[in-house]
């Protein structure tokens, strides 16, 4: 084959068609089995494949089939005359399903085996496949199919089919693609691909001491490494001596060709070129309106047994047993091999997952000493003792928590929620606040080196951000109407009008409509609010009695204030999750509106929209528990309302345990049920989906389930899949990092979630998703600067969290301020720590219902209790706030500026101390671009010799590409 035109119908492919010149056997290829559009076609009208033609077509092929043992009498008359009997006496389905597996027999032993990936001959690789069913309305879907697979076989493709007769279900049919080395060395170089052109001989000194000890977790090195390392360069057809070709048909491997095909596929047209519409195009067009049902690679092999086949590879297989099953949890992940079969991009998702896990394991074990801390000082807990106590807690009567319904209450009854609130909230949160501060920095920092590693070892070092040009997409492409001057390259290309107006009105509305969900987001969390508001008195007049306490093990837990919490906590998270499965399909809409250039720049839109929603959605109810509830109560006489005092809706008091512990509630509420909620829908129903696809496979001989019916039967990936994995771990970074000051054992159930995460995801990919088209990334992309920013806000979170939701400030001044004794320890604080208020002053609509007071409660008593710092009656600030309060608002301050600042400079130092790129990595950059130079030098040098010889003897014309006057540097400088 050889290049015709430059581009075909305006668009960027490049036109090619057989010539004498060309030698296919070069490839391995004969020219007879490449079929086209138009001679599929032709042969289809000629020979219609009706179930008798094609068992005598076969017959007769079988006739002829010399690898057709003697011993095989399936095809002799007599046994064909007593087959046909049998199938006679057959009525409906049943005759129909005898002759349809007679036929699929008779085919599959004149032909290699069904489970193969090549074509019919057993040379060409079937690089991609399209299914489609001919349906009896479509003559428009007929059409755009012939005119849409002749122009990818004039644009060099091979394509053969596969009748309906031939699949399962007997009506549909799959065009197998096939990419010959012309097509691939073409598009090679326009991608900018680098392939190999000299073995690696730098040598690697990576061996860490006590290595020995992470023998146990180690995969065999053919998985961890399975191929050489070697001196890549962006492809050059023109110098294809150059790089190192041992075989044609292999030297791409089947990632690389997909995507190569796949880029065709999204840019051919599919009408003819006198109707000038340049929208008319692309596979996923196609594919949106019904004219094909899918378009897919093909895995290598079934995932739980290797290919027959010699010449084809069994990386699926080999990925299923080291990597996606459940009892490889332990092991390291194969990166390399990820990487060489689904591409750079979803190998770098999984080595950003599985070093997050492994970061986590760090946070997870400094949690749960923090906890068992807190449990281990659980009898030194002075300030519970007290609640506790019939002395001081049992003589202490406080204030009715809700207007109306709700009564006097003794402190002692909140004994249970004081012991489980020390827990969470002692000493040790703070250490864990700090901690979790310079942990993150840490996990960025680290995370940044091992990417520079990624980045050397998959040749993406200098895949910069203009190389991303190469991936703009189709939808860009056929929107451009002008052409501008590009300033760098100096040629035109094709850009998009975007006039002010229709640019500004399309931000508008897309910013509009994100606002929009945001104040719905609101909208919802104002009504749980106001749930809990009203269905707190409810609570509180059912369990006045404490129905409840008849239950054994749960019943002295179960108080107003937890049956409030967690049934609130529900309610929410149902919320939050159809509001999430809303929110996507607008995200998306309106990301496709704006038209984005590229892929990267799609993604970047869609995760800013994607990750604003998701963050005032997930966090907004720990936002409010955090640093709203109980702040703005007033006091007993003078209440806040939510809506003013008509109506009744009085605001929300803190759990008499804190509130650090309500807010610990609703964190394992809505991280817990999110991650449950998420391995649900990642395993349980792509599984159920694919369960009966994946029992026909195993109940088939090969010969009868084709590879190309196997994997149209699974799930497609999408090309949003990985954005919806990397969406899901950030928002679970969130929870670990903003409010882990109140729940020290989350990242405890992160780093159980992310172990069973890594496996559900391979398992997913590697047995119930169809192959996904390979695609290249440097880095984790927008993703790295969303981190960054949550790491900065986590600090200011913990800090407040401390400060405000706590009572570790209070308890500390008190302590260093306020101890009667002058003593350093908690004796008192309960008491302190509780303002007085007269009964007699309590407003109509604060005062209980007549028979709502406890039995125990009496006209002697005037006082009740409530947590605030106020003077008490008959003070001249009576009911004002007192000094301590003001003391410990300043203390609360000074911590935050404290915290913040240490954990901030230590973060900057960490950064600081810790480079990007290892020292190691940086100088085999250099080493390698060094090398680069130096062999394509000697190259070019051995080319002009060459050139010189064959101008002195008059066989060549053409200019050499160096002259010997150019200096080294300057040739060099030009090659590259």
């Amino acid at each position: 084959m050889h290049r015709i035109t430059g581009k075909v119908g305006g668009d960027s492919l490049i036109e090619m068609s057989p010539t004498e010149s060309f030698n296919d056997d070069i490839n391995g290829y004969h020219h007879h089995d490449s079929y086209s559009a138009e001679s599929l076609q032709q042969e289809r009208s000629a020979f219609p494949l009706t179930p008798d033609v094609c068992i005598d077509t076969c017959e007769s092929l079988n006739a002829s089939l010399a690898s057709l043992t003697a011993s095989d009498h399936s095809d002799s008359p007599q046994y064909e005359a007593q087959t046909l009997e049998r199938i006679s006496t057959l009525t409906g389905f049943w005759r129909k399903r005898a002759l349809f597996l007679k036929f699929r027999s008779r085919i599959d032993k004149q032909q290699q085996s069904k489970d193969s990936v090549f074509f019919r001959d057993g040379l060409r690789r079937v690089d991609f496949v399209l299914s489609y069913v001919d349906d009896k309305d479509g003559d428009k879907k007929q059409d755009r199919r012939k005119v849409y697979e002749a122009n990818l076989v004039n644009v060099g493709l091979e394509l053969e089919t596969e009748d309906k007769l031939e699949s399962e279900d007997g009506k549909t049919f799959f065009v197998k693609i096939h990419a010959p080395w012309e097509v691939l060395a073409t598009y090679a170089e326009v991608l900018k691909i680098k392939v190999p052109f000299k073995a690696n001989d730098i040598p690697n000194h990576s061996e860490m001491p006590l290595n020995w000890l992470s023998t146990p977790f180690r995969l065999p090195d053919h998985i961890m490494h399975p191929e050489p390392d070697y001196f890549t360069a962006p492809f050059n057809k023109s110098k294809s001596d150059f790089f190192l070709i041992d075989d044609k048909n292999t030297f791409f491997p089947p990632s690389v060709r997909n995507r190569i095909v796949y880029y065709i596929l999204s840019r051919c047209s599919y009408i003819r070129d006198e109707c000038g519409d340049k929208d008319k195009k692309g596979i996923k067009r196609l594919l949106n309106n019904g004219t094909y049902t899918a378009a897919f690679p093909l895995h290598d092999s079934r995932y739980w047994k290797r290919s027959k086949d010699p010449n084809c590879e069994s990386e699926r297989y080999s990925l299923y047993n080291h990597w996606a099953r459940f009892l490889c949890c332990y092991k390291e992940q194969p990166l390399n091999l990820i990487r060489k079969y689904y591409g750079e991009k979803i190998g770098i998702y999984f080595a950003w997952l599985g070093f997050y896990t492994e970061m986590l394991f760090l946070a997870a074990v400094v949690g749960t000493i923090c906890f068992a801390y807190g449990y281990l000082t659980y009898n030194e807990n002075q300030w519970s003792k007290e609640i506790c106590s019939e002395e001081i807690g049992g003589n202490i009567v406080m204030c009715p928590l809700c207007d109306k319904k709700c009564s006097y209450w003794k402190l002692n009854s909140t004994c249970n929620s004081s012991w489980q609130s020390h827990l969470f909230d002692n000493v040790a949160t703070v250490f864990f606040a700090i901690f979790m501060g310079i942990w993150v920095t840490l996990f960025l920092e680290f995370w940044k080196r091992r990417q520079a590693r990624l980045e050397y070892e998959w040749d993406l070092f200098d895949f910069e951000e203009e190389q991303q040009q190469l991936q703009l997409r189709p939808e860009y492409e056929t929107k451009c109407t002008n052409r501008k001057l590009n300033r760098i390259t100096q040629e035109l290309e094709y850009v998009l009008d975007r006039t002010p107006t229709n640019l500004m009105g399309k931000c508008f509305l897309c910013w509009a409509t994100v606002t929009l969900w945001i104040s719905l987001i609101i909208a919802c969390i104002i009504g749980v609010i106001a749930y809990r508001l009203a269905v707190y008195a409810a609570f509180a007049s059912i369990m006045k009695d404490s129905p409840t306490s008849h239950l054994q093990v749960v019943g002295p837990y179960i108080t107003p204030q937890l049956a409030t919490s967690v049934t609130a906590s529900c309610i929410n998270f149902v919320i939050i999750m159809i509001l999430n499965l809303m929110y996507e399909r607008v995200a998306i809409w309106i990301t496709d509106m704006e038209i984005p250039k590229t892929h990267l720049e799609y993604e970047n839109k869609l995760t800013v929209k994607m990750f604003l929603f998701q963050f005032v959605n997930y966090y907004s109810s720990c936002f409010y528990v955090a640093f709203f509830k109980g702040k703005f109560v007033g006091y007993p006489g003078k209440y806040a309302y939510m809506f003013g005092e008509w109506s009744q809706l009085r605001n929300e008091e803190c759990d008499p345990g804190g509130c650090l512990i309500e807010l610990t509630t609703q964190l394992v509420i809505v991280m817990t049920g999110k991650q449950v909620w998420g391995n649900i829908q990642e395993a349980l129903v792509p599984w159920l989906m694919n369960w009966w696809g994946s029992r026909r496979a195993r109940s088939h001989p090969d010969s009868l389930y084709s590879r190309w019916e196997q994997d149209h039967d699974l799930q497609c990936f999408g090309h949003l899949g990985l954005f919806y994995e990397y969406l899901e771990m950030v928002i679970q970074f969130g929870f670990i990092t903003l409010f882990v000051a109140s729940f020290p054992l989350a990242p405890l159930l992160a780093l159980f979630n992310n172990i069973i995460e890594v496996r559900v995801d391979a398992w997913k990919l590697t047995t119930q998703f169809r192959r996904p088209v390979a695609a290249k990334a440097h880095s984790i992309g927008a993703w790295q600067e969303i981190l960054n920013g949550m790491a900065v806000l986590s600090v200011v979170t913990n800090a407040f969290i401390v400060a405000f939701t706590s009572d570790m400030i209070p308890r500390l001044v008190y302590m260093y301020a306020y101890q009667p004794e002058g003593e350093m320890n908690m004796k008192g604080y309960i008491n302190n720590s509780l303002s007085v208020f007269n009964i007699s002053e309590f407003r109509e609509a604060n005062k209980p219902e007549d028979g709502e007071n406890p039995s125990w409660f009496n006209s002697s008593i005037t006082n009740c209790r409530y947590r605030d710092y106020r003077y008490p009656p008959g003070h001249e600030k009576q009911y004002s706030h007192t000094m301590q309060f003001w003391h410990i608002l300043a203390a609360k301050m000074a911590f935050i500026i404290i915290m913040e600042h240490v954990v901030f400079v230590v973060k900057f130092f960490v950064a600081w101390m810790i480079p990007d790129v290892p020292s190691e990595v940086s100088a085999r950059i250099k080493r390698e671009r060094y090398l680069v130079q130096e062999y394509l030098h000697d190259y070019e040098v051995e080319k002009l010799k060459i050139q010189l010889s064959q101008i002195n003897n008059d066989e060549c014309t053409c200019t050499p590409m160096i002259y010997p006057s150019v200096p080294k540097h300057e040739v060099l400088s030009e090659c590259l």
